[in-house]
């Protein structure tokens, strides 16, 4: 447990920035698993049309330090190369 008051302050904003973090992580993943599964069941135009929503968040966790740059780039080129092939 934390002593001095500066600590304490520390904790709290550890403990909140971690709850966002994980909620920007787990929102990744969940669009990327509705995009992965609308492209495996043939609905390649409606998974489209999620991509902008999956790249927003990507963005945002990057520019937040959730994920790295590189790391944000990689999963944007790697989601459009399901369309291709």
């Amino acid at each position: 447990m934390p002593n001095t008051k500066s600590a304490k302050k520390s904790l709290r904003q550890d403990q909140r920035r971690r709850q966002e973090n994980s909620i920007k992580k787990r929102n990744l993943r969940e669009l990327l698993k509705n995009i992965k599964k609308m492209i495996k069941d043939n609905q390649a135009a409606e998974a489209q049309k999620l991509l902008p929503d999956y790249d927003r968040a990507v963005d945002k966790a990057a520019k937040t330090n959730v994920i790295k740059k590189n790391t944000a780039a990689r999963k944007k080129s790697g989601i459009r190369r399901l369309f291709k092939g």
